[in-house]
């Protein structure tokens, strides 16, 4: 099978996916029986393009977290490809939260395979640079200490009950730093990085930076103290007074009264997650079908929208649809929301259709029709009652819409160890022919519901 070498990632390839329009695909029952819309959109659509972005915003810019500069980059990204593209591009702008992250250097240094970003403390030190040598204290009460850790950054096992007390006794014994490291969660899941709180400390910050790190990181950092003497650098940073961005893209000159057909997905990250599935699978997805049904006639407008701030609490979608009148509202016949599209996890054999009321829509009968003329019946969900991302927002104001997604085959609760994780890279958490088979699915789905007009057409 080809590979495709990955940019900056020496050694590392990630299979390519090598089907003719006619084949029957990795996992399909039968072999396609596709209509001539259909046809046009898989013979154009190209996961090795989608990988160009997805580098992009997974390597280049790693974890993208809403309102911030990272963020804002990623949103330029986006915005500059659907331009090129021959979009006509809006961004949405709207207020979000402060964050407060930290990033962890070390001598020796630490694995490069993840991510180092961390969440900080609202109530430690903050836009400070600290180093020393690390002592593990684990459990982190008084008699865990040895007996001297002045100036040295300790680790110690977080217990939400006792978190002020255990950042207390760290400072009252001279310590520069707290790592505070998450109990492992129940396999496949794992902990995410966060940012500790410390309301005690609220209007008197405690002198030294508090922060909170992956289960991931946690092992990594315990294995490389194990291994002899580890000096980290802790720096945190706080950033404050922060907008974030929906970037909105329909083709020029579009109808502004007949129906749309939205695709969509969100382009932010949790913390120290480089978010390469989680959403940068659903972000290129729409990238790579903005370019196939850029020039395919449609008699409906085709919309575009990539939402900043979902990992908050789908604060983007929220607030674009706040701002719909109800006649645009009543314009979107269906939104197809794409999120974790491109796990390359091996129990994820289960394309989900999510609804956040448990009904079928336009929105899922739609997909579903394009999964039985792919060949891919057994691997279809039914439609399931889940929300917690970006297509709840429009269901809860009576618009069509649902959430696509590989996820394991009994329960869409069965994600993949690196969801919300360092370990959500390229090379731990792609996989090529999963994305290929999505855009398939969606981008004959969105086209059979935008009302194809053939013949016509061009690359």
């Amino acid at each position: 099978m080809l590979t495709i070498a990955l940019g900056g990632a020496a050694g590392i390839a990630v299979p390519a996916p090598a089907w003719a329009v006619g084949d029957q695909r990795p996992g399909a029952l039968r072999p396609p029986t596709l209509t001539t819309a259909d046809q046009r959109v898989a013979a154009r659509v190209s996961a090795e393009r989608a990988l160009w972005h997805l580098q992009v915003l997974s390597q280049g810019i790693g974890p993208r977290i809403g309102g911030t500069r990272s963020e804002h980059r990623a949103a330029d990204y986006i915005s500059g490809v659907l331009d090129h593209l021959g979009y006509d591009v809006t961004r949405q702008p709207f207020a979000v939260a402060d964050k407060f992250l930290a990033q962890l250097e070390a001598r020796p240094g630490l694995p490069r395979d993840l991510c180092w970003q961390t969440g900080a403390s609202p109530h430690g030190a903050l836009d400070v640079k600290v180093r020393g040598d690390v002592v593990d204290v684990h459990a982190g009460t008084a008699a865990d200490y040895p007996a001297d850790v002045t100036g040295k950054i300790v680790l110690i096992d977080y217990v939400a009950a006792n978190r002020e007390a255990l950042v207390a006794t760290a400072v009252t014994n001279g310590a520069k730093a707290v790592v505070f490291l998450p109990a492992d969660l129940v396999e496949p899941r794992r902990a995410a990085a966060f940012s500790p709180t410390l309301p005690g400390s609220a209007t008197t910050p405690v002198p030294i930076p508090v922060v909170g790190v992956a289960q991931a990181q946690k092992h990594r950092l315990r294995a490389a103290l194990a291994a002899g003497r580890l000096r980290l650098t802790v720096s945190t940073a706080a950033h404050r007074g922060l907008t974030s961005h929906n970037v909105l893209a329909e083709r020029r000159r579009s109808s502004t009264d007949g129906p749309v057909v939205m695709v969509s997905a969100h382009y932010d990250t949790v913390i120290g997650a480089p978010g390469a599935n989680d959403d940068g699978s659903g972000t290129v997805l729409c990238l790579e079908l903005a370019r196939v049904l850029r020039k395919l006639p449609t008699s409906a407008t085709v919309r575009f929208a990539l939402w900043g701030s979902e990992e908050q609490g789908l604060l983007g979608s929220r607030y674009y649809v706040s701002q719909l009148p109800q006649a645009e509202r009543d314009r979107i016949v269906a939104v197809y929301q794409n999120d974790m599209v491109a796990t390359s996890w091996d129990p994820a054999t289960r394309y989900w259709l999510l609804s956040f009321t448990g009904l079928a829509n336009r929105a899922t009968d739609e997909v579903a029709a394009a999964a039985a003329r792919l060949g891919y019946e057994p691997r279809i969900s039914p439609v399931t009652l889940r929300g917690s991302s970006d297509h709840q927002s429009f269901q809860e104001v009576g618009i069509a819409a649902a959430n696509f997604s590989w996820r394991g085959e009994a329960s869409p609760a069965l994600l993949e160890p690196p969801y919300h994780s360092p370990e959500d890279t390229i090379a731990k958490n792609i996989s090529l022919e999963r994305l290929k088979v999505s855009m398939e699915l969606i981008g004959a789905a969105a086209y059979a519901t935008a009302g194809p007009a053939l013949p016509g057409g061009a690359d």
